[in-house]
């Protein structure tokens, strides 16, 4: 039946579109012929507009006491259409898609200029058809098909809200709670696909899907129900996105209840349909409110003004209802007619007249009774139509009007959660503000444009089953099937994952990691571990990831590295394990050597220490041979002192004090900086004592690189194809090794006896390496990758992320090193470079710099002082001089200058004896000066 109307409607529109073209038995006229014209006056006494959809269904019984209202006010308003009455043709369109468009021919039989309807998506498509041969615009306030676009039909035009709002309006609910899949049950007609299918692209664009689509028949019966949802609790997701007519949604949530699917963990989301059935009776039945607890419904937004206060009033006080309250498509039934109105009066305002006019095209032929040629042509429909278009104005559901793509202005959407025995509103929906508790009139008016997810909020959701907590949105599928976990069956390094005799088959560090993070989750996980590999050689592991992509395992679980290429396909949890790429090779104990003492400073550090040690005892005995008698005598001893104090500070045993300031000033700087040397020499020679050397020059990955000696790799691992496109080494340098065996084979013969000169692999499987082999082998340079070892799940798996949450609690509770400390013995290796232990002179450049101008400050404080005492020390020389030479002789003496043996004379003099003869000069000054003021004066 429901094939055959499909066909029957999609032959209608074809023959209709044939009219047009073509002509059906005749050759259609010429533009500039008028046939049968019928032209009224410019200012007609009566209108007719005329309106199709269900009467007798939940919207039909709001709609129509909401035209006839509209009606009455219009006809009544003498400021608008004066002297005209709008009449109103009704046709009932009966549910059903054949009588509806029979209906629908029928009305445009009596000359209407416009058409309040349809109420139905699929009738909607085909009456189109007819509106665009005819030029009679349809105005549906019901019709939300996403698929109905004013490119296709031209005299469509939707009063209402696309599906296309609502479903990224669930999108954003569904992303808010963090929800990854959903499971959408709709009505198998052009309304609920068209529909979720534009939900399934709004949910792709937030990095979440529809796992599966159930489609029901239309006129489902209660068996087809059941049958159905017992058919989707058998899947993962436990949230469901119910998209059905008014009519048989209800049955479908009591049936879930009988199935126990209205409980704790379970999420129903229902499209406007359900707002609309709840909103069609002033109280509604308790049993039904018990069965829809905890649904989240979205409902066109209506704005409470008092236009719909008043509007409300008028429809509850009308004798004709059907209906005891009233639902939102009421409120866009009522502004559709005066949309009508309105673009009408402006029309006629602007000199429009109504003419109809007969299409030759469009006649019975054959025989046909089908009277077609009562089919007449709107002649000013275009116009009017442009008219409606561009009208503006406020209505009883908010701001009436069109954008660009002729969608209604302002979508929005009340989120409503179904709690006890009413509707609670826990937010908004607009295309303005996404996600908000603000009213979208407020928002609307606010000059930003969009808010962030940050900004983003409902209030509290009470879930089904009275759950206050936000359910987690899925279960393992009750089908019995376990999770198939793939193992790699490794033929090497088996604490980390290995094939076992217990129940489970597998066992290692991997698998206890796994295991702790299982047993920390919220519910059960059954399991199932498989092994990957054939037990003969380590298997690809990017071979094993593709086959969780490739649905053939639900999850990897091994040492499996997070890699970039990896990534693409599956999602990985938090790494359990850090990991990164290192260079391994080979050593050999450093043989003792009697010159061992001198390798922890290089030959420029030795030298440079050796002068510092002469140069700070030389500016110590120059501060101190004036003072300290310990620095005084005959020049042999003096020598020996300087080489003994210098000597001996190195092991702070020097036994000759220091008297002066900047004598102990020198000595505290020169005793710190032989503190951080002797500090530094022990440590350096104790490490070169122990140390490991390499038996080749291969000092880290760059080396390795420049080299054309081959490599080795681990069998299986992705190392080979990072090396080859990344570092761009020659594949024939590539050595596969199948196990630990052969690491120590390989690289103990070497390259020149066909092993190799190194192996590149992870540092966990090398930690392993050294502490099996006693530190045989070592690592050189620093990883020169960042990596780490997670689990593999099929993409947008939510155990993934609950996984991820487990792992990060055994990190921080400590039992994932307790787990690796179980398995994986880690032993500390000396360092492997000799060289690098030897201490430069760029270590300590910076002691030295600042014990030599301290040195140097030192030395010329000192000089200076001993410049003032000269300068005052030659007049007192003069002085004596003259006393005993004769006057000619004097005056040659005072103009001689001082040779270098008087001022090194004068420097050697002891401190005390310059200062005493300073006194002497300073007392005989006193005395001549008191014998001239004595002979000056008078007698």
């Amino acid at each position: 039946m429901v094939i055959g109307t499909r066909w029957f409607l999609s032959m209608l529109a074809l023959c209709l579109w044939i009219f047009r073209n073509e002509g059906v038995g005749i050759t259609g006229p010429s533009p500039n012929t008028t046939v049968n014209s019928t032209v009224s006056s410019s200012r007609p006494k009566v209108v007719k507009i005329g309106v199709l959809f269900t009467l007798d269904s939940i919207i039909g019984r709001s709609a129509k006491p909401a035209v006839m209202a509209a009606i009455e006010d219009i006809n009544s308003n003498r400021s608008i259409l004066p002297g005209i009455e709008l009449q109103v043709i009704f046709h009932d369109t009966n549910c059903n898609g054949f009588l509806g468009t029979m209906e629908a021919l029928q009305l445009m039989e009596n000359d209407v200029v416009a058409t309040i309807g349809p109420q139905s998506s699929s009738i909607a498509h085909v009456v189109s058809h007819v509106a665009n041969e005819l030029h009679v615009p349809l105005l549906s306030f019901a019709a939300t098909d996403p698929t109905l676009s004013a490119l296709q039909y031209p005299y469509f035009v939707r009063t209402t809200h696309s599906d296309y709002y609502q479903m990224y309006a669930i999108a954003d609910f569904v992303e808010y709670f963090r929800w990854r899949e959903v499971v959408a049950i709709f009505v198998d007609d052009d309304n609920g696909k068209n529909g979720i299918s534009v939900l399934g692209d709004a949910l792709s664009t937030k990095r979440a899907k529809i796992s599966y689509k159930a489609a029901l028949p239309l006129g489902a019966n209660r068996s087809d129900v059941s049958d159905l949802l017992s058919e989707v609790n058998l899947m993962e997701s436990r949230i469901y996105v119910l998209h059905v007519n008014p009519g048989s949604g209800l049955s479908i949530f009591r049936v879930a209840k009988q199935l126990g699917m209205m409980s704790n963990g379970y999420v129903w989301i229902a499209t406007d349909w359900l707002p609309s059935v709840l909103d069609s009776s002033e109280t509604p039945d308790t049993d039904t409110m018990n069965v829809l607890e905890g649904v989240v419904a979205f409902r066109n937004h209506i704005p409470d003004t008092d236009m719909k206060k008043s509007l409300i009033t008028k429809l509850k006080r009308r004798k004709d209802k059907q209906t005891s309250s009233f639902n939102s498509y009421a409120f866009y039934a009522y502004d559709s007619v005066w949309l009508a109105a309105y673009a009408l009066d402006i029309f006629l305002n602007e000199g429009g007249n109504i003419s109809f006019s007969s299409d030759p095209r469009l006649h019975d032929n054959n025989g046909s009774t089908l009277h077609l040629e009562s089919l007449r042509t709107f002649d000013s429909g275009p116009q009017y139509l442009q008219t409606i278009l561009r009208t503006n104005f406020t209505g009883s559901s908010g701001r009436i009007g069109f954008d660009t793509d002729r969608n209604l202005i302002r979508p929005a959407y009340d989120i409503l959660n179904i709690v006890g025995s009413g509707l609670r509103r826990i937010g908004y929906w607009s295309n303005h503000s996404s996600l908000s508790v603000v009213a979208p009139d407020i928002s609307y008016a606010k000059s930003s444009n969009h808010s962030s997810k940050s900004t983003q909020q409902l209030y509290s959701v009470i879930w089904p089953g009275d759950a206050k907590t936000t359910p987690k949105g899925w279960v393992f599928p009750n089908n019995g099937k376990p999770l198939r976990i793939a193992v790699p069956n490794r033929v090497s390094y088996k604490e980390l994952v290995a094939k076992d005799k217990s129940p489970t088959g597998v066992q290692g560090y991997c698998i206890d990691v796994f295991e702790a993070a299982l047993n920390l989750l919220a519910y059960p996980v059954p399991r199932q571990y498989i092994l990957y590999g054939n037990g003969e050689r380590n298997p690809s592991y990017n071979d094993l990831v593709d086959q969780v992509a490739q649905n053939n395992f639900d999850a990897a679980v091994g040492d499996v590295t997070i890699v970039m290429n990896r990534t693409r396909f599956v999602d990985f949890t938090q790494p359990f394990m850090e990991s990164g790429l290192v260079v391994v090779v080979p050593v050999k104990e450093e043989k003792s050597s009697p010159w061992s003492f001198l390798k922890p400073f290089t030959a420029q550090m030795w030298c440079v220490t050796g002068a510092f040690f002469l140069f700070v005892g030389t500016v110590v005995w120059i501060l101190e041979h004036r003072l300290n008698h310990e620095f005084r005598g005959p020049p042999r001893k003096q020598l020996i002192t300087v080489f003994w104090f210098s000597l001996s500070t190195m092991f702070f045993s020097h036994r000759e004090n220091t008297v002066s300031a900047l004598g102990r000033l020198v000595l505290i700087i020169w005793l710190f900086v032989v503190l951080i040397i002797n500090s530094s020499y022990t440590a350096s020679l104790t490490s070169i004592l122990t140390v490991q050397q390499l038996s080749t020059q291969i000092e880290g990955i760059d080396s390795l690189i420049s080299s054309s000696q081959p490599i080795g790799i681990q069998d299986g691992s992705f190392v080979k194809k990072y090396l080859t496109d990344e570092l761009h080494i020659a594949e024939s340098r590539i050595v596969t090794l199948k196990n630990m065996e052969a690491y120590i084979d390989a690289l103990q013969r070497g390259p020149s006896n066909g092993g190799v000169v190194a192996v590149v692999d992870e540092l966990p499987y090398i930690e392993i390496l050294m502490a099996n082999t006693e530190c045989k082998f070592t690592t050189v340079g620093q990883e020169f990758t960042k990596s780490g070892w997670g689990f593999a799940f099929q993409r947008d798996s939510p155990l993934a992320v609950d996984m991820s949450t487990a792992i990060l609690e055994l990190s921080e509770n400590g039992d994932l090193q307790r787990i690796h400390d179980k398995w994986l013995n880690k032993k500390e290796c000396a360092s492997n470079d000799a060289d690098s232990n030897k201490l430069s002179l760029k270590s300590f450049w910076g002691l030295f710099l600042v014990c030599g101008i301290t040195c140097f400050l030192a030395l010329i404080v000192f000089f200076v002082r001993v410049f003032c005492q000269y300068t005052k020390f030659i007049p007192e020389h003069e002085e004596a001089d003259e006393e005993s030479q004769q006057p000619v002789r004097r005056r040659r003496r005072a103009t001689k200058t001082p040779s270098f043996k008087e001022l090194i004379v004068f420097v050697d003099k002891r401190e005390a004896e310059i200062k005493e003869i300073l006194r002497q000069k300073s007392r005989k000054r006193q005395r001549s000066k008191s014998l001239d003021d004595n002979s000056n004066s008078p007698i």
